[in-house]
């Protein structure tokens, strides 16, 4: 993000200003009479995702708000919600890296990557060496990464992969030149996808860096450790019939920035229920005649009954979902939000709390995650609704991203999720009312500043 910062000058002078739409008219959907929906992608069968949710939730225990969600959900991302998946939670860099290589080792077929920052370090490299060996025994291995974000990389870290065979597609590149499907420097890459042969998937928030590599586990607790502190994210693994779906938004990536053309190979196999946990993919787009992850994430919340759960790295909402927040928990609903106590982005940090008088006097509850930099993206709510991906809570997510997030249903699953919350929180301090009304003259106007230009940060 800090590396962003340096061309927000630039990008403000040759972006227009979208904007947000109005997402009444979607909440008021109920599966009979939708918004006008024709520069959307058409939903696919209603009741395939009835069926899943009644299964999920007994009738009259807000199932009807469940299936209301799904239906929300299935108009504005026109993806189906899948059933038959299984959903592995990985915590942190390490676990996340470990799985990623473990599949990747076992490729037989493709590897398809897509990532905002790869960087050179050993993280990186070790990633490198593998692709390359991969590729050497007939896997076709095709990268693409995010010009801005992976900025500070090296074109010789790419020209080697290239080199051996690798696909390699640079999104958005910085250098107009250089630009093959029009140049919109705002637009970034900012998904985090890795796909093994068409049947398995990641995503989340880590990216491919060697901050990561240490986890979030306390250094006496390690017995020593690194003196730079891993990042606290939080990534999947899926397997199961919803993989096609990622695959998918990964291809009409390509394709729109016009990537040399792929060969053809297997990338959509016969996939078969693998787990449980019923999954739908959300993509969005600046593009798109609706940012679906945004209208799908306020929706939730203001479907809430119970509990709204977030883990957020970068956080500056918008009017509506600033509302949707702070009414949950004026009927009732627990509303906690982890934030970073420190970050590596001061813009978008400050912003984030220019907004915390206003949502701790509505009782919504905030804490900020100690001892290590918070980066991950998730939200469980109800227990049962759950999200993970690459996008936070910010304009610049919901208006001028290229993001994914997947939805997983389930009790099982939102278990694991709350499990997960719980340890951040354990992890966190909250922050009081009193005690912020409290806070430093410099605080405020840093405050103040970064609030000015939270739309564009």
């Amino acid at each position: 993000m800090h590396t962003f910062a340096r061309l927000l000058v630039l990008a403000l002078m040759l972006s227009g200003c979208a904007t947000l739409p109005d997402v009444d008219p979607w909440l008021r959907y109920g599966g009979a009479q939708a918004p006008d929906t024709s520069e959307i992608r058409k939903p696919l069968t209603q009741s395939q995702t009835d069926a899943v949710v009644a299964k999920l939730v007994p009738k009259g225990d807000d199932s009807d708000i469940l299936q209301r969600q799904a239906a929300l959900e299935e108009a504005v991302a026109g993806t189906a919600l899948v059933p038959g998946n299984a959903v592995t939670l990985l915590n942190d860099g390490p676990a996340t890296y470990r799985a990623m290589f473990q599949d990747i080792e076992r490729a037989a077929d493709h590897v398809n990557i897509e990532f905002y920052t790869i960087e050179d370090d050993e993280t990186g490299r070790r990633l490198a060496e593998l692709l390359i060996r991969k590729r050497s025994q007939g896997v076709a291995v095709n990268v693409i990464y995010d010009a801005v974000g992976s900025l500070r990389t090296p074109r010789e870290y790419f020209d080697r992969l290239r080199e051996a065979g690798v696909e390699i597609l640079q999104f958005n590149p910085v250098n107009p030149l250089e630009a093959k499907s029009g140049w919109r420097l705002n637009n970034r890459d900012h998904r985090k996808i890795l796909i093994v042969d068409g049947k398995v998937a990641f995503t989340g928030g880590i990216n491919i860096s060697g901050v990561y590599s240490g986890g979030s586990v306390v250094s006496s607790e390690r017995g020593g450790g690194s003196p730079e502190p891993g990042w606290r994210d939080t990534n999947i693994r899926i397997a199961g019939p919803v993989v096609a779906d990622i695959q998918r938004v990964y291809l009409a990536t390509w394709e729109k920035q016009r990537g040399e053309p792929l060969k053809p190979r297997k990338w959509f196999p016969e996939l078969k229920p693998q787990g449980r946990q019923p999954a739908r993919v959300i993509a969005s787009s600046p593009g798109d005649a609706v940012p679906a992850i945004y209208v799908t994430l306020v929706s939730a919340i203001r479907n809430a009954v119970r509990s709204v759960h977030l883990t957020m790295a970068y956080f500056a909402p918008d009017p509506q979902t600033l509302e949707a927040l702070k009414d949950a928990a004026a009927r009732g609903v627990e509303v906690k939000l982890i934030l970073p106590s420190y970050t590596d982005f001061w813009g978008i940090f400050h912003a984030g709390r220019s907004h915390y008088a206003d949502l701790l006097e509505a009782g919504v509850e905030i804490y900020e995650r100690q001892e290590r930099l918070l980066h991950s993206k998730t939200a469980v709510i109800d227990g049962i609704w759950s999200t993970v991906g690459s996008s936070n809570i910010d304009w610049r997510s919901f208006l001028h991203n290229d993001e994914l997030n997947v939805v997983i249903l389930g009790r099982d699953f939102g278990a694991q999720m709350e499990a997960a919350f719980r340890r951040d929180l354990d992890n966190s301090e909250r922050v009081a009312l009193d005690d912020w009304e409290r806070r430093p003259l410099d605080a405020r106007v840093k405050e103040w500043a970064a609030r000015f230009w939270e739309y564009w940060l």
